[in-house]
């Protein structure tokens, strides 16, 4: 009998035990150990607690607009088992004030308030992960673009909206605490770059920070204090706003970026600037948001934000194994190469299409669920985007999960980096081809190109092109082709820009270095202390080639500059100039192309800032040069600046013969 006694409680120690470890109501998952497809190199150093984010804010509107999610057996599964299975240890979810009208009618991108964090958080817990808490303090998404006010914030002075954030954090937060969610995280703003909750004024943003993090500190003291910024490709940029929040003394532990490689530059620089605010200020560092494209396929009627086409920075191929490849060298840059460096976050892998058959079945459930990036509704707090452009999900083509909520093989990627997963080596996808041909000289395509093997190494192969008709290249003027072709078995892409012959010299900046603010051959002249006029390293902001020349300012009427070019040894005879401009923000605006003769403006056409990648351009043409006189050609820019003050790029700057 005490035999027996003995052995029963021995089972209920050891059924205690279990309950302690995972605490209640949690679920003990086994980590994915094995992929037979996806090729993964060991990243050392990996401690156990290195955060592998998600973000998976939309997930309960997606699963209300009718989304099933799978294991990687084809059986229904809890989404969240199955990244809790494939290695994620944190779930990110925003949280906005009050997403929805006076009728009760969502604003989309999941409707993200506090009930839809606390559904995400139950569930997240019962797998044993933590629970990143990402305040937007805003009603609606909250970005470098726009940090708008909540409703119910809305005419308060900087101390009656200091309070309202602390009681709303602290609300928040209580009740997370109250639901036994396990928060390991909480970010104070998100993507702030000098703007949150309608403030502008640093000492207001930061004060508004200081009550965010008075709150957590309260309810999750065990919890890191995140700031959130974006843009590590701007040169200074971290620096200087780390330097104000340290100026102010803001209680924070965690300095954390936002890093898309389409527009965020490179690894090694986005390692080499968080690093220097480890070492510089004492802060651990990490990467909230990143995210990569499996394919460049739409699912759900609603463009894509990223797709084919050339002009976009693509370190790894749009594939399934290249999606994997991007999330493991970003892994190993924040684990390896990164001081201070404590995890990453995956961006809305989750979010994929919620129909498969027509765009107003979609937009439907988009509208009733929230389940796009926007609803009509949001057009009463966010007219100038939302309630132009609302709609579907932009980003589906880079969710870790199929269109039918079956998980990628790359979404193991999280779980085999810790011993690695070696397949067969072999090519994943073509490299694509970019040239720019003189119209007035032979095109030459290559024969051969590289082929990106699922390790990421590159192989050279021969090409063989299809329907490369050279003749039509030149006889329809100034284009841009794309050439298809095969190689090794799979399609190659190769993009072919004529241009006719130009006599500017470096004319798409592409003989400058980053930062310059004197590009080769041109001259600047500033007229009102721009913050930033310089040459800028960004593919997916250029018109052709990487680089292209930028300008931004945040103070009202600062944008007053010239960037011209003097002509040398230019043969007698007739031209026509053209440049290219894009940008937004600009308020009042007064920019112009021209061209000048011994000094006095002669000719003169009309630009503006139509948005992002809308570029306007214009021609003059009849320029005579007799030999003698001095010509320069230029562009003039001001701008009173509107929001966060104006911005832009300029590229592609042409002068041609002009025979007729």
């Amino acid at each position: 009998m005490f035999k027996r006694i003995l052995k029963k409680l021995f089972i209920l120690l050891l059924v205690v035990a279990s309950f302690l470890m995972w605490g209640c109501g949690k679920s003990k998952v086994d980590l994915v150990k094995e992929s037979e497809s996806l090729y993964v190199n060991k990243i050392e150093n990996l401690s156990d607690d290195f955060i592998m984010g998600m973000d998976a804010s939309a997930v309960p509107a997606l699963e209300a607009s009718g989304v099933e999610y799978y294991d990687y057996n084809g059986n229904k599964q809890d989404v969240f088992k199955t990244l809790a299975e494939s290695g994620i240890n944190y779930i990110r979810v925003r949280i906005w004030n009050d997403p929805f009208d006076k009728d009760g009618n969502g604003y989309g991108g999941g409707n993200c308030d506090i009930s839809n964090a606390i559904e995400i958080g139950k569930r997240a817990t019962l797998y044993g992960m933590k629970l990143l808490v990402d305040f937007h303090y805003s009603d609606f998404w909250a970005d470098p673009g726009k940090q708008m006010v909540p409703k119910a914030w809305v005419g308060m002075d900087i101390d009656e909206k200091c309070e309202a954030l602390y009681q709303f954090t602290l609300d928040s937060l209580k009740k997370l605490k109250n639901n036994k969610i396990d928060v390991g995280m909480v970010q104070i703003g998100n993507e702030t770059n000098g703007k949150l909750c309608g403030e502008t004024i640093w000492m207001n943003i930061y004060k508004l920070m200081a009550e965010g993090s008075k709150a957590t500190r309260e309810v999750f003291p065990k919890a890191l204090v995140a700031v959130h910024f974006a843009n590590p490709e701007k040169e200074g940029s971290y620096d200087g706003i780390a330097k104000k929040l340290q100026y102010y003394n803001l209680d924070y532990d965690v300095f954390a970026s936002s890093y898309y490689p389409y527009w965020h530059g490179t690894l090694d620089n986005l390692s080499s600037v968080l690093s220097q605010i480890s070492e510089k200020y004492n802060k651990k560092v990490m990467v909230m948001e990143t995210s990569y494209c499996y394919t460049t396929d739409d699912t759900d009627f609603f463009g894509n934000t990223i797709g084919d086409g050339g002009g976009i920075y693509k370190p790894t191929p749009f594939t399934i194994q290249g999606q994997a490849n991007h999330v493991a060298q970003v892994i190993d840059t924040i684990a390896n190469h990164t001081t201070g460096g404590i995890g990453i976050c995956y961006w809305e892998g989750t979010w994929i299409t919620v129909g498969k058959d027509t765009y107003e079945e979609n937009k439907a459930l988009w509208e009733k669920y929230g389940s796009g990036w926007a609803t009509s509704y949001a057009s009463e707090y966010d007219p100038n985007d939302a309630g132009k452009y609302y709609g579907g999900c932009s980003v589906d083509n880079q969710a870790m999960f199929d269109e039918s909520g079956h998980p990628l093989e790359s979404l193991k990627v999280f779980s085999l980096v810790k011993l690695g997963n070696k397949v067969e080596l072999k090519a994943d996808a073509i490299e694509d081809v970019n040239l720019i041909c003189d119209l007035a000289l032979p095109v030459e395509l290559p024969s051969t190109v590289n082929a990106i093997m699922n390790d990421n190494s590159k192989q050279q192969l021969e090409v063989v092109w299809k329907d490369f008709d050279e003749a039509s290249l030149h006889l329809n003027g100034p284009k841009k082709y794309e050439i298809l072709g095969t190689a090794g078995g799979m399609e190659a892409h190769c993009y072919v820009s004529m241009i006719e012959y130009n006599y500017l010299t470096n004319f798409s900046f592409e003989d400058s270095k980053h930062g310059e603010k004197q590009p080769t051959g041109w001259m600047v002249t500033d007229n009102a202390s721009c913050d930033e006029l310089y040459v800028e390293k960004k593919e997916s902001d250029s018109l052709s080639g990487e680089n292209h020349f930028h300008f931004w300012s945040s103070k009202t009427d600062s944008i007053n500059f010239n960037l011209e070019q003097k002509l040398e040894n230019l043969p007698i005879g007739t031209y026509k100039y053209s440049i290219s401009i894009m940008g937004s923000d600009g308020g009042t605006t007064d920019i112009y192309m021209y061209v000048k003769v011994n000094g006095e403006i002669v000719a003169k056409k009309a630009l503006g800032l139509k948005g992002y990648n809308n570029w306007d351009s214009d021609v003059i043409t009849g320029i005579e040069f007799n030999g003698v006189d001095e010509i320069i050609v230029g562009i003039f820019v001001k701008c009173s600046g509107a929001g966060n003050g104006a911005w832009g790029k300029i590229d592609d700057a042409l002068l041609n013969s002009n025979k007729e």
